[in-house]
């Protein structure tokens, strides 16, 4: 398979973080920052150029275009994944990386070409946020799951039944090969573009961006069982008010945000009064 790498450079810390938010919604699900800005992959079958060079010329940004062989891209990922550690916690980390003794749970990725690897401030903050909450016995939505990072983790956080969704089929294959990885047995797969309204879930995850869940808001409140919880993130700071005037209506306040540098996650509860 051929892949475009898009690179973006020289841009600001704003820019870049406003291109890492948007991009997905153009069909890129892999990303790489960069000392000198951002670098964004996709297939061509995939992407909407024009939407890319119109969101470019907005933004007041350059890019410029190059075709990798599958090979090289995952050589690419070899040698830029570092593990993520959240000390006592969580190891994130490749097949070729030494585990930690001193960590409760293990988590092997093999990325490619899916967003998710617990290195971006989005991805570590959902599961910050996922280790303050009782997942045993839980089921789980994962919407936008890309590489199934915290579908895997909420298996092995104790939930016994976790939906992964995404619409990308690369997202789709990877999170097939990385469930295989850490040999999870909870995890159910599914490929859409929209969350399923009868399927309901104690814990429902949203790692995606704010116009995606700004879409669907009222889908992810009906497929948060009552007195379940929803994580959403891939937020920026900006974002926060509104979150809130789409969000509050529909679940009530927050039960807690999470910040890191930029970027933002929020909680929220279902509460069952509302609709």
């Amino acid at each position: 398979m051929i892949y475009t790498l898009v690179s973006f450079h020289p841009i600001s810390e704003e820019q870049k973080n406003l291109l890492i938010a948007i991009l997905p919604e153009f069909g890129f699900h892999g990303m790489e920052e960069t000392e000198e800005g951002l670098k964004a992959y996709t297939t061509e079958t995939d992407t909407d150029f024009e939407g890319l060079l119109t969101l470019s010329n907005q933004m007041g940004v350059e890019f410029q275009l190059e075709t990798l062989e599958e090979e090289n891209w995952n050589t690419t990922w070899e040698s830029n994944f570092d593990p993520v550690v959240i000390p006592g916690k969580i190891q994130v980390r490749a097949h070729f990386h030494p585990p930690l003794d001193s960590v409760e749970h293990q988590i092997l990725i093999t990325p490619k070409m899916s967003f998710g690897t617990g290195h971006h401030p989005t991805t570590l903050m959902m599961m910050l946020a996922m280790l303050e909450i009782d997942f045993k016995g839980k089921s789980v939505i994962d919407f936008g799951t890309g590489t199934g990072i915290l579908s895997i983790l909420a298996e092995k956080l104790g939930a016994i039944h976790i939906e992964a969704i995404d619409n990308d089929d690369w997202s789709i294959n990877n999170v097939m090969e990385n469930i295989g990885l850490n040999y999870a047995k909870a995890i159910q797969v599914i490929k859409a573009s929209t969350l399923d309204v009868s399927s309901h879930a104690d814990v429902v995850l949203a790692n995606i961006n704010k116009n995606v869940l700004i879409e669907h808001v009222k889908d992810l409140f009906k497929c948060t069982s009552e007195n379940g919880v929803l994580i959403i993130s891939g937020l920026l700071r900006t974002d926060y008010e509104d979150i809130l005037n789409v969000f509050v209506p529909v679940f009530g306040p927050f039960s807690k945000s999470y910040y890191e540098g930029d970027w933002l996650a929020m909680t929220f509860e279902r509460r069952v009064n509302r609709s």
